[in-house]
């Protein structure tokens, strides 16, 4: 049985080049092997709103549904600064685009 290498274009957070990027500047995806997604804002619809936004165009971009694990709310009440952070934990390989090589490496491999 020979391994076959599966080669990833990652950039140098270690997700795909191609993954979608966050259209917001406090959003950000985190290091961890389900890395969280984190969507923030003083607006709870409107983080909800853009982390459904992002989790779609990532699904169309990977070709299948990405594997998130869990979804956690955070939030902050304090008068100086309220916010709300909605992180989507979801799989590290789905991220760096690790579904689309393996299918482009079978399309390779058949006649």
């Amino acid at each position: 049985m020979t391994e076959q290498r599966v080669v990833l274009d990652l950039d140098e957070a270690g997700v795909a080049v191609d993954l979608p990027r966050l259209d917001h500047a406090q959003d950000e995806v985190q290091e961890v092997a389900y890395r969280p997604v984190d969507f923030r804002d003083d607006n709870l619809p409107t983080a909800l709103e853009r982390s459904a936004a992002w989790l779609r165009k990532a699904e169309q971009w990977l070709g299948e549904p990405v594997d998130v694990i869990a979804i956690h709310l955070d939030y902050d009440d304090s008068e100086n600064s309220p916010y709300y952070e909605v992180k989507l934990l979801c799989n590290d390989e789905d991220l760096a685009g690790a579904p689309i090589a393996i299918r482009e490496q079978q399309r390779r491999a058949s006649p």
